[in-house]
């Protein structure tokens, strides 16, 4: 186990996430001990937190030692202190373990916000680039990328009124099956089927109430998601886009995705009845594609069925399709992950999300770990690069990304998307301007305030709670909006 001494108990949530990004599905402690009252045996697996410097002992004894100067008197860190504070904990964990993160010392889910705020103050590329190696350790290819998609997602955003705009995600937390890496709230379907319309019909009545609330403002986007909204029947998808037209105006909205992800479960009369009810983008989402990665993920879907519903989707007039993969699951090779977008790329979908494989706390993947731990389970420079000129070749361009702990190779979660075709609620989630109304068992909305603070409220997780309580979630959105009025 590795010891993190910390000599202030506030400093290891800063630490923390840079010493799980070089040393992943390792267990920590923590220890308040002053260094000196502990013996040389003590002192080993140690990252040692102290007033001006940082040093990281392994456990042959060797030391690492980063100095680090405090501007602030007191306690509590300036924000330029918490960054030369953690510059000093990625130096000397680099020395030790010859390892140079990606992201440098960044462990926040929203990378592009610091190039965002940059270009809106009117600095040039290339001054944010080398800025963001300089004071964040970032390499010169994720920061040439995340100041790419910034100034990508600022032209977007200025073609829309979203301060005054809102967005609706709409969660379905059923699935067929549940995936090995899943931490979603989402439940087997075959335990539920005979509440799914109770589900409905509570969904329905926290509509009205939302539609209500924000009957002032423009909706510019809508996203179902979940789980996988086509375990609904055809029937209930209906009932689903009905209750969306009837409860909100949808005559400012840009965009109405419905994740059709899982192939095992999303047939033609599905696809007809969610395009019948308005949406413009759905997602079919293969993960892999490999076969003996989705049988061992617990994907129950062929190769083949992931085709046969792209090319359905397309036939049935859907001009925007999105495809996921996930990178570094059990056992995949680069040879796979080559493979798998070669077949992607024969299918020419409009926007490919990659992400990096995270394993949450709550996954299968992490409980069981110790059946999956002899696979390897690693993202790597190549695979990332080969997905990048894959999606070039596709005529695909980087449009949004975002990060999870515990990711594969400490890498990212990114978008990409024919010109004109970006996911516009991805940016509007992940960038953090504009208000999202979460409606649904797990949901979790969150109220962007007119001077730029955020707050969030969460519906309760489990299906039986949301129906039972959905007065109560209906009231937390009010208090929630009636809050951000009042600023």
């Amino acid at each position: 186990m590795l010891i993190i001494g910390l000599d202030r108990e506030e400093n290891e949530y800063m630490v923390r996430g840079l010493v799980m990004s070089f040393f992943p599905h390792q267990e920590f402690g923590v220890d308040l001990t002053p260094v000196q009252e502990l013996t040389q045996e003590q002192k080993k697996d140690r990252l040692q937190v102290e007033q001006d410097r940082i040093t990281y002992y392994d456990t042959e004894g060797s030391e690492y030692t980063e100095g680090y100067v405090r501007s602030s008197e007191g306690d509590k860190l300036s924000i330029e202190d918490c960054r030369a504070l953690e510059r000093a904990v990625y130096a000397a964990l680099s020395r030790a373990t010859h390892i140079s993160l990606p992201w440098g010392i960044l462990t926040g889910v929203r990378p592009t916000k610091l190039p965002m705020a940059m270009l809106r103050d009117g600095m040039e590329d290339a001054d944010i680039i080398a800025r963001l190696e300089r004071e964040f350790y970032i390499s010169p290819q994720k920061a040439a990328t995340a100041t790419d998609i910034a100034r990508r997602e600022l032209k977007l955003l200025n073609e829309i009124d979203y301060k005054n705009g809102y967005s609706l995600y709409i969660g379905i937390p059923f699935c067929p099956t549940i995936c090995l890496y899943c931490s979603f709230s989402a439940y087997p379907l075959a335990a539920w089927k005979t509440r799914v319309d109770d589900y409905l019909d509570a969904l329905e009545r926290e509509m009205i109430a939302a539609g209500e609330m924000f009957k002032d403002r423009k909706l510019q986007a809508v996203y179902v998601g979940g789980g996988t909204p086509t375990s609904l029947s055809p029937e209930q998808l209906t009932r689903l886009c009905a209750m969306v037209h009837k409860y909100f105006d949808m005559s400012h909205v840009r965009e109405f995705t419905v994740e059709a992800g899982r192939p095992d479960c999303t047939d033609a009369e599905k696809l007809y009845a969610i395009k019948a009810g308005g949406a413009d983008r759905v997602s079919v989402n293969p993960q892999s594609m490999q076969q003996r990665t989705l049988d061992l993920i617990g994907r129950r879907h062929s190769v083949e069925q992931v085709v046969e519903t792209f090319e359905r989707a397309r036939k049935i007039g859907f001009e925007n399709i999105n495809m996921d993969i996930i990178l570094g699951l059990p056992g995949e090779t680069e040879a796979d992950v080559a493979d798998t977008l070669q077949k992607i790329a024969a299918l020419k979908p409009d926007n490919l999300t990659v992400h990096s494989l995270a394993i949450k706390r709550a996954a299968r993947l992490n409980i069981f770990w110790e059946q999956f731990a002899h696979m390897e389970m690693k993202n790597s420079d190549a695979t990332m690069s080969l997905a990048y000129r894959t999606a070039a070749e596709m005529g695909l361009a980087p449009y949004y990304l975002y990060r999870q702990k515990n990711m594969a190779g400490n890498f990212e979660n990114v978008g990409f998307a024919t010109p004109g075709k970006e996911g516009l609620y991805n940016i509007l989630i992940m960038e953090e301007v504009q208000s999202i109304v979460a409606l649904g068992a797990g949901a979790s909305t969150k109220a962007v305030f007119k001077n730029g603070h955020i707050e969030r409220c969460e519906n309760v997780k489990e299906v039986a709670q949301y129906i039972d309580r959905i007065d109560e979630m209906i009231e937390r959105k009010r208090k929630l909006f009636l809050q951000e009025d009042a600023r």
